[in-house]
């Protein structure tokens, strides 16, 4: 049996139909409203729009028409429906148009009203956000995914960073290929020369050269002050890996004003996996991409701000607060700074390596890079779990796998379970105590050599995707003023060793909180921090205890 509270098909889903008390509860937030036939509620590109739910009123969600394609309707809201998407929690401007056609009642809720809303009434929060998302969802492909269109070339490194990055970030969207009839129609549509690729169409602009950091900008998604100039904000989470997120999730949810910046797409190395099966709760395991998405919902829906793509250039004390400089200059001030840049894996030593950089060289395997290869045979580098993820899901997309591990034993880094797992696997075959030697390929990648370390034995091998798990170096090469270990790492508390007569920690009074830096209210976490053991549910505790620290050294004024 199906209710309002408990929709069960996903039309009812992405639709449910309030109650009048329900309706009632949202009244408390906002006010009734009359509206007429063919009124546009919101457009398309509109930075910021109400919370709106229809009492007598009904209204049609549609993408407008625009380059190349005529207006087409999504849906129909009737009264005791509400509209709105996700975009009201991410701050990314309108992505469809709404318009009135029958005039009626409607309950309108300001934004700021709209998100107290969502702390408060928790039912009401689940059943919005349980909306939302299985909107957005359903916006992934159809009719509502051309609002954002990505036309480039598969084997162009820029096409697939935009890809990537609006994958991570949950851009509805759909790629064109150039080299394809449909690809081929939109670049004729839209006036697109070959030099002018990536290109993104949206219905308010076209977008040529395309990157994350324009396409952001143009959707609302890149960091700008919500208050005067002179906000300064609880704190600045610096990553937005799990550790990162699970800062966020729980500095919002703790109360503490959080924003959070992403030098790339959200999710971190974690996003790269596609599959993490050994987290705890997830029994069947789950992508690092949806792991990542869900945490990044879970934390706007607190209040936090995810701001991605934004690249920190510096963080610095300015007398009692910090400033955390953007590479576009614009300036975060904020009571306390947690670094979750986490690390990123190491690139091959190799000639001609930079010629086929994200042209057959990869450092995610996802469905992007699945699709990429088209199962021709592929090679996967690396013995620890995140290569091991990586050979099975390839392999399972129709490729044949080489995985190339350095160790003489594929037990040595790997959880039993997944070498068990490759080991049974006919489409995969481990070669140990081996390493990748040479590339070579004319446009792309097309085969490799992979030669045994212990007899010097080399062979050729077919390959149009070679996916690189090893190592990892930590993402502090922008960082100034902060202690690191030999490699990087920026070691905490314990790890920064005993006080000395002149140092600051001396000076205050105090020794360093748990995952604090040498640098008094600057925390370190996840894979960032030195010491720290490289899983996701490891990172999630460093971000989940980070916070008490946080709150410490806010509540005795840092100093």
């Amino acid at each position: 049996m199906t209710t309002p509270n408990a929709p069960e098909d996903p039309a009812t889903q992405r639709f449910p139909v309030l109650t009048g008390e329900q309706l009632d509860r949202l009244r408390r937030y906002g006010s009734d409203d009359t509206v007429r036939s063919g009124e546009v509620l919101f457009r398309t590109g509109q930075p910021t729009y109400d919370f709106i739910a229809l009492t007598t009123a009904s209204a049609q969600i549609y993408r407008e028409a625009t380059t190349g394609q005529p207006e087409a309707i999504i849906a129909t809201c009737t009264p005791g429906q509400f509209l709105g998407e996700l975009n009201l929690l991410t701050g990314q401007s309108v992505y469809l148009s709404t318009r009135i056609v029958h005039g009626g009642g409607i309950i309108r809720i300001p934004p700021r009203d709209f998100r107290r809303l969502m702390d408060e009434d928790t039912e009401l929060s689940d059943l919005i956000l349980t909306a939302f998302l299985a909107r957005r969802a359903d916006l992934q492909s159809g009719e509502g995914a051309l609002s954002v269109r990505i036309l480039g070339s598969a084997l162009s490194r820029e096409s697939l960073a935009l890809r990537t990055w609006a994958a991570r970030n949950r851009i509805a969207h759909t790629w064109f290929d150039i080299d394809t009839d449909a690809g081929r129609a939109l670049a004729d549509a839209a006036h697109i020369a070959a030099d002018q690729l990536p290109t993104v169409v949206l219905p308010t602009v076209v977008i040529t050269e395309a990157t994350p950091a324009t396409v952001a900008h143009e959707l609302g998604l890149t960091y700008s002050p919500t208050a005067p100039s002179d906000e300064v904000v609880d704190v600045v989470v610096v990553g937005a890996g799990p550790a990162g997120l699970a800062a966020a999730v729980y500095g919002a949810s703790e109360g503490l004003t959080t924003v959070v910046f992403e030098a790339v797409g959200v999710g971190g190395q974690a996003a790269a996996s596609s599959r993490i099966e050994n987290y705890l709760g997830f029994e069947h395991g789950i992508s690092g991409t949806e792991l990542t998405g869900r945490a990044t919902v879970q934390a706007l829906k607190f209040g936090a701000r995810v701001n991605s793509p934004c690249t920190i250039c510096s963080v610095k004390r300015v007398g009692s607060y910090f400033e955390v400089t953007l590479n576009d200059g614009a300036v975060a001030a904020t009571r306390a700074v947690v670094l979750a840049t986490g690390a990123r894996y190491r690139t091959l030593n190799l000639p001609r390596r930079g010629d086929f950089e994200r042209r057959g060289i990869y450092y995610a395997a996802t469905g992007i890079e699945a699709r990429a290869c088209a199962t021709a045979p592929v090679a996967v580098v690396g013995g620890a779990n995140s290569a091991g993820q990586a050979a099975l899901f390839l392999a399972g997309q129709g490729s044949p796998v080489s995985l190339v591990v350095r160790a003489a034993d594929l037990f040595t880094g790997m959880s039993a379970y997944l070498a068990r797992r490759i080991i049974a696997d006919p489409a995969i075959t481990v070669l140990l105590g081996s390493e990748v030697t040479a590339l070579a390929g004319d446009e792309r990648l097309e085969q490799i050599t992979v030669t045994n370390r212990a007899s010097g034995e080399a062979q050729q091998l077919p390959c149009v995707g070679l996916f690189c798990f090893i190592g990892a170096d930590p993402k502090t090469e922008w960082l100034s003023g902060i202690l690191t270990d030999a490699d990087g790492f920026i070691r905490t508390d314990s790890a920064l060793g005993p006080a000395l007569p002149d140092d600051i920690w001396t000076e205050i009074g105090r020794g360093p909180l748990p995952f604090e830096t040498s640098e008094p209210g600057i925390f370190a976490i996840g894979d960032v921090r030195a010491g720290s053991m490289k899983r996701v549910a490891a990172a999630v505790g460093d971000g989940a205890s980070c916070i008490r620290s946080v709150h410490r050294f806010i509540g005795s004024a840092g100093m």
